[in-house]
This record gives C-alpha cells, sequence and structure tokens, in this order.
C-alpha cells in the first residue's frame, strides 16, 4: 500500500502556485513528452483490460450458463479472459518500462540542470544558503519525486482512468445499479477527505520524530569518544531511548488514523456488494436486469470504491512531491550575482589592478565590511593585505577576483571594470589559490587539470616543474596517476597545497591573489610549499593575505586594512618607522610570537 508523505503546512502549495509548477514542469519534461504520451496510453489500455474480467463474467454467464447452455459462448468468454491477461501483463511490463523511463529522465534531467545552476552561483549566494538545505534539495527533494514518479504517477493515473471506465460502463449495464453503488460512494468521499486532513498532522508529527531519533543517534556515535571518557554511556542510552519511545507513539499514532479508515473503505464496500446483490435480485426477478450483470457490478465494485481510497492517499505525496519543485523552481530562478553583462569583453592580459573607492556589505549585515577603499597595484608589484581577524583584507581580496562585486565603487583591471569583464577571461587573468589546497577524488593529474581541462599530460609537467615539485610527485610509485582519495587524504598538507599552486600555474594568470599559503603547514612541507609559492609569484602582479612576517618582508607594499578601511599604505619599512602606527604594532606581535587583537565584523 502507498504510504502518505508528510506535508508541513508551510510546504503547501496554492492553487496558484500548483498551476505555476505544472506548467513549469510540463515545460521541463518535453524531451520525455513522448514517453509520457504512450504511459498514459499503456495505463488506459490496462484499465480496459482490468474491466475486460468482469464484463466477460457477464457474458458467460448470460450468454452461457443460463438456460439453454451454450458451451461455445462459454468457451469464448474463457478465452478472451486469458487473452485478456495475457495481454494486460505485457501491457503492465511495458507501461512500467516506459513510465519509469520518462520519470527518472525528467529527474536525471533535473539534477544536471540544478548541480550546473548551482556551482554557477557567486560566493554570496553562499553566504545566504546553508549547504545541507543546497543538498536537500537536491537529494530528498528530488528522491521523494523519484518515489512519486515511480509510483505515485503511475497509481494516480490508473486509479483516476480506473474509477472513470468502471464508472461510465456501470452506467452502461444498469442505471438502477450503479445508483445503488453511488449511495454508498459519498461516505467514502467524505472518509477519504477527514483521512487525508487527519494523516497531514499525524505523518508530519512521524517525520518529526523520525529526524530527532536519527539526530541523537548521530551526535552519540559522533561524540562516542566523550561519552566513553565519562562514563556516560547510560545516561545516551536513556536520552536515545526517549527519542525512540516518541517515534514509537508517532507511529502509532498515524496508524490509528489509517486503521479506522481502512476499516472503513472495507465494510462500505462489503455493503455495497450486499445492497448490489440485494436489489439485484429483485431487479432480476422484475427481468430488469440479468444474473451476469449482478455478478458484474459485484465484481466491478472495488473499482469504484479503491480508486477513491488510492487518490486520497497520493494527495499528500502529489502536494509534497510539488512543494519540493516549487522549491527546487525558486532555486533555479536566483541568478548569480557576479556574471557576464551584455556587451562584456575580454580582460587584457597586463595591466594595473585599480580600487576606486570600494564599499561593500555581506548580504543580512548591517555594517559594511570595507568602506571607501582606494589603491592601485602596479603590473608585476606584489602587495600583501594585513591587518587583525575580521578587519576585512579577505574581502578586499575577494572583490579583486570579482568573487563578490563591490556594493559601491570599482576594481578594474588594464582599464576595464571587472563588472564588464567576460567571466572566461576573469578566471584567466585573476586566479585565486585558498588558504587550503581543497582536492577531488581521483588523481595528481586530474586534479592538477581541474583548472584548464583541456591541459595535455605535458603541460600538467610543466606547471609541477614550474613551482618545482614534479620531482616530488614524480617519485610517487603511480607518479601523477596516484589516487588522493577523497579531499585528497593520501597525501599530506604540504602536498595538497602543492597541487593547488600548480593548478594556478597551468592557468598561468596575469594576477594571483593568495590567501598565505603555508600558515597551516608543518615545517617539513613549509619550505617546499615556501619556494613553490615563490615561483609561482615570479614575474606576476600578487596580492597576498598575508598572516606571517615573513611573507610581508617580501611584499613590494603593504596595505593595512583595519575596521572595514584602508589605514597605512607603504614598505615594510617605511610602516614600522611609523611607532604609532598599526602595522608597527601587528610587526611587533609577530616578531614576538604574541596573539593579535581582533577585530570582529558582524
Amino acid at each position: 500500500m502507498w504510504s502518505t508523505a508528510a506535508v508541513a503546512p508551510e510546504d503547501q502549495l496554492d492553487r496558484v502556485a500548483a498551476k505555476r509548477v505544472l506548467r513549469r514542469s510540463m515545460a521541463l519534461a518535453r524531451p520525455v513528452r513522448r514517453d509520457v504520451v504512450l504511459s498514459v496510453v499503456l495505463i488506459a489500455a490496462s484499465t480496459l483490460c482490468t474491466l475486460a474480467g468482469p464484463t466477460l463474467v457477464r457474458y458467460a454467464i448470460d450468454h452461457g450458463l443460463t438456460p439453454p447452455m451454450n458451451v461455445a459462448a462459454v468457451n469464448i468468454a474463457v478465452a478472451g479472459y486469458i487473452a485478456a491477461t495475457v495481454i494486460a501483463y505485457f501491457i503492465g511490463r511495458t507501461q512500467q518500462l516506459t513510465i519509469n523511463r520518462a520519470g527518472e529522465g525528467f529527474l536525471r534531467d533535473l539534477r544536471l540542470t540544478s548541480f550546473g545552476h548551482l556551482l554557477r552561483q557567486s560566493m554570496s549566494f553562499y553566504d545566504r544558503q546553508k549547504a545541507g538545505v543546497l543538498v536537500s534539495r537536491l537529494t530528498s527533494d528530488i528522491d521523494s519525486m523519484g518515489e512519486l514518479v515511480q509510483f505515485g504517477l503511475l497509481q494516480f493515473v490508473s486509479a483516476s482512468l480506473l474509477l472513470v471506465f468502471t464508472l461510465v460502463l456501470l452506467f452502461l449495464m444498469s442505471v438502477p445499479l450503479t445508483m445503488v453503488c453511488l449511495v454508498a460512494l459519498p461516505i467514502i468521499v467524505f472518509a477519504s477527505v477527514r483521512f487525508q486532513r487527519r494523516s497531514n498532522t499525524a505523518y508530519l508529527d512521524v517525520r518529526d520524530r523520525v529526524g530527532q531519533n536519527l539526530s541523537a543517534l548521530q551526535e552519540s556515535i559522533t561524540g562516542v569518544r566523550v561519552i566513553q571518557a565519562y562514563a556516560r554511556e547510560e545516561e545516551q542510552i536513556r536520552r536515545f531511548g526517549d527519542t525512540n519511545r516518541a517515534l514509537y507513539d508517532a507511529h502509532m499514532s498515524s496508524v490509528r488514523v489509517s486503521v479506522p479508515y481502512f476499516a472503513l473503505v472495507e465494510w462500505v464496500g462489503v455493503a455495497a456488494a450486499g445492497a448490489v446483490v440485494g436489489v439485484g435480485g429483485w431487479l432480476v426477478h422484475q427481468g430488469s436486469v440479468s444474473v451476469g450483470t449482478v455478478a458484474a457490478f459485484v465484481l466491478l465494485l472495488s473499482s469504484v470504491f479503491e480508486p477513491v481510497a488510492q487518490l486520497s492517499q497520493l494527495f499528500n505525496s502529489i502536494q509534497s512531491a510539488g512543494a519540493g519543485l516549487h522549491k527546487l523552481y525558486d532555486l533555479l530562478d536566483t541568478q548569480p550575482d557576479v556574471r557576464d553583462r551584455p556587451g562584456a569583453v575580454d580582460l587584457p592580459s597586463i595591466g594595473p589592478i585599480v580600487v576606486d573607492d570600494v564599499s561593500f556589505t555581506y548580504a543580512g549585515s548591517s555594517r559594511p565590511a570595507l568602506h571607501d577603499v582606494s589603491l592601485t597595484v602596479a603590473p608585476g608589484e606584489r602587495l600583501a593585505l594585513v591587518g587583525p581577524t575580521g578587519a576585512g583584507k579577505s574581502t578586499l581580496a575577494k572583490l579583486v577576483a570579482r568573487l563578490y562585486d563591490p556594493t559601491s565603487g570599482s576594481v578594474s583591471f588594464g582599464g576595464v571594470d571587472l563588472r564588464g569583464a567576460t567571466t572566461t577571461s576573469l578566471r584567466e587573468q585573476i586566479v585565486v589559490v585558498p588558504q587550503e589546497g581543497f582536492l577531488f577524488d581521483g588523481t595528481i593529474r586530474e586534479n592538477i587539470r581541474l583548472a584548464r581541462a583541456g591541459a595535455t599530460d605535458a603541460e600538467v609537467d610543466d606547471a609541477l616543474r614550474a613551482i618545482g615539485a614534479w620531482d616530488r610527485f614524480a617519485a610517487f610509485p603511480e607518479g601523477l596517476d596516484t589516487e588522493v582519495r577523497e579531499r585528497g587524504s593520501r597525501l599530506s598538507a604540504g602536498e595538497q597545497q602543492l597541487v593547488s599552486l600548480a593548478r594556478a600555474a597551468l592557468v598561468d594568470p596575469a594576477v594571483l591573489v593568495l590567501d598565505e599559503a603555508t600558515s597551516n603547514l608543518d615545517p617539513g612541507t613549509e619550505a617546499a610549499v615556501e619556494a613553490a609559492v615563490e615561483q609561482l609569484m615570479r614575474g606576476r602582479t600578487t596580492i597576498v593575505v598575508a598572516h606571517r612576517l615573513s611573507t610581508v618582508r617580501r611584499a613590494d607594499r603593504i596595505a593595512v586594512v583595519d575596521h572595514g578601511a584602508l589605514v597605512e599604505l607603504g614598505t615594510h619599512d617605511e610602516l614600522v618607522a611609523r611607532p604609532e602606527g598599526r602595522y608597527a604594532a601587528l610587526a611587533a606581535a609577530w616578531a614576538a610570537s604574541q596573539p593579535i587583537l581582533t577585530t570582529h565584523q558582524p
């Protein structure tokens, strides 16, 4: 039996939203429209085969078993019944294959479209959205739709057609007996509506309790070391028992909702069958209907009441899937903040970076992360951005790389405003190397080639040689074909960072934006990464978010950012010579390995 999915009140769609979701889904389903139409035709054919059975029984009774008996009529009915059964079997197999092909094709395209859309979103989108919610959109929401597509839609169309076809057939056989059947139908409809409403609450409670139970389980498993260290096993077992009991109670509540409903449907069916037999017998005695017609009505009664019950059960699942599609379509309608504008041009291969009176505020924040910042970085210059945590230096680096667009002011390269540049040329000319090199499951070579998909093996090797790291990876037993495993777990932190630097070398950009690559490394690999960074910066404009005095000393100029403002700008010697300056205090703290006072942005 189909299980009803819970629908939260905020997930229920009004009529307008439901129509919009339906229209959009039909538009997205165009590539599988042929399979959809074929599925409906096959379901209709299967329904007719189902109704053929009682019709043939009627024929056999009226023309073969009623005196004078006609064996040929009985044989025709039996042969027709067997043929209908065989045809229904093959139609059923074909319809299952067709509807699943259509449904899975639709979901496949939807997953691919949604995933591609997510990857094109800018950083501000991910500041607003929780990763877990986004993953849920592409997993649980689409999985619930997959369950509906595989089973629900088939059952929905089949039940609808079966109900309509059966009522038409009953009316054609006998209007009086059909009216007897319809007397019981309002009872089923009323009970189904009531069941649907009550089941919403019951199954919603089940869903919530399942979440709480899984949360308690995950928390206990994750924190098992702490639990055992303080001998809290019994307490955690007690807490898990409480959530487990709550889940049991919620399930039993849902059972108490469903059991009376299904019992009522069964009872009404039996009562209707009794009424049909009683009234039908009287009508047979009056000569108004045949015995075969009464028998056919008894056999067809289940085809009247069961579809109504099935449609009631399916309502929540359809509502839940519709709500999931609505949320997914809202996600697809979200336009990236950073995207190619009409008339976008390619960035030049060389030129100064000009930050002109830039201010920026993160979405949801009441205070600007940067305000009124202006500076110019000459071609080939190395600029270090320093300042306490939360001062805005990383934000400034992100604006230079156009991971965000400024709230006001502009950032340009070679005289071209980054907002007017093509995204492709932007990522070719300005490359960001994060503090921690993220590696994907695959080989070292594949991870480096991520920066430029069309790069040859020789170009990948040259990129490693350019940063002095080729010998290290070539010495591995499998060389550059070594699998790094998930998140690069097979490589050390330093080796992961070398792969990240090799990506930048493969692109060969004009501008590097570095979040200091050696700040979280052990001394054993720090020297190799330092040397690779030095090689990578050579001949390029470089902006470094600096965390160490050694990095700052190598910069041509230093920009001190504090409370979102550019407070000092100059060389190391110039800024240290200002005893009351902010940089002088920072340099002294670095030299003394003392903690630096942080500035927190809301």
